[in-house]
């Protein structure tokens, strides 16, 4: 279960203060996933305590790319994005997961 609601971890500069500072993790959820599974799904699958779970709908994006015959103008699909605050004290250590 918890494998089909939580679909990835986020990697960037934001996440990575929010995990080192104030113990928030960010993952890409699936997008019919609420705040209730979404926190068992995490707690099942790294043993951990969740204190609260904020959700967003992140939109798609428009990308143009120049080819050869021309501008070909594509969408790149929305997503849900998960941010967890977990209970003073539980880390989460995502790059030795596997």
């Amino acid at each position: 279960m918890a494998k089909n609601i939580l679909i990835k971890s986020v990697v960037s500069e934001k996440a990575e203060l929010l995990s080192e500072n104030q113990e928030q993790y960010t993952f890409v959820v699936d997008k019919s996933a609420n705040k209730i599974q979404v926190r068992n799904a995490v707690e099942a699958r790294y043993g951990v305590t969740v204190d609260s779970v904020n959700t967003m709908n992140m939109p798609g994006k428009t990308k143009n790319r120049s080819t050869k015959s021309g501008v070909i103008r594509g969408r790149v699909s929305g997503y849900k994005k998960a941010v967890i605050t977990l209970i003073e004290g539980d880390t989460i250590d995502l790059y030795n997961e596997y």
